[in-house]
């Protein structure tokens, strides 16, 4: 699928296909809600739409990203909803059958929020910057029923994320894994990698990991399901 993509905006790169397959291994039923954070080119929510998704909105921080992505959608003659911001603010409440999530995770010396086209990737000094805030919320970002695919690099804990959404009300799994080569931003901080620890010295390759989270169907005979019920 050709896209285009401006200056500046992640383009779609091995995280993005592995969560597209993740996606499709779910097996999500068609006519669903979808949700894309941080959706760049809007690769994710495209493909979602082609899955059967009957309704889909894409979120970014960066204008540049919210208009390539409609563009895009309006190219291929899709219809999504494209918004700007932060997804766990402008969509606060909303629920979703399905959420696809790439946020940032590449650990950064700087800890302070990146700016420009980094804010795509970094993610403070242990990568989970928009990692933690994005546990803590996705339990009310779905439906009863509902799935989150997360993806990112094992350098940021994978147990943590599957810990941080069982503790958040979610039954999660790491679903998918592959092993890629650091690409030009991860070959650019090789020193503050080994120094952190955060890779092996010579480590030249990361594992990408999808983890899945499924928020419990509301019991029946109650009104609702609360997060300490569902856990």
């Amino acid at each position: 699928m050709r896209l285009l993509r401006a200056p500046g905006v992640y383009a779609p790169q091995d995280d993005t296909a592995l969560l597209v397959e993740a996606m499709r291994a779910a097996a999500i039923p068609a006519g669903v809600r979808v949700l894309d954070i941080g959706t760049g080119t809007g690769a994710l929510a495209i493909a979602a739409i082609r899955a059967g998704a009957a309704e889909v909105t894409g979120v970014d921080v960066s204008r540049r990203a919210v208009w390539t992505a409609r563009i895009n959608a309006a190219l291929h003659r899709l219809p999504m909803r494209v918004r700007l911001g932060n997804a766990l603010d402008v969509i606060a409440d909303e629920r979703f059958d399905l959420v696809l999530a790439n946020p940032p995770y590449v650990p950064a010396a700087n800890p302070c929020a990146a700016s420009g086209p980094a804010r795509a990737w970094d993610a403070g000094v242990d990568g989970r910057q928009l990692l933690d805030p994005l546990c803590a919320r996705t339990f009310d970002l779905l439906v009863p029923g509902g799935v989150v695919l997360i993806v990112h690099s094992a350098l940021c804990g994978v147990d943590t994320t599957v810990r941080q959404l069982r503790d958040n009300g979610l039954k999660a799994a790491v679903v998918q894994r592959r092993w890629v080569p650091f690409g030009p931003v991860m070959n650019g901080r090789i020193d503050f990698l080994e120094r952190h620890g955060l890779i092996a010295p010579g480590q030249r390759q990361e594992e990408l990991v999808v983890i899945r989270g499924d928020r419990p169907e509301r019991p029946q005979g109650d009104g609702g399901a609360e997060r300490s019920g569902a856990r």
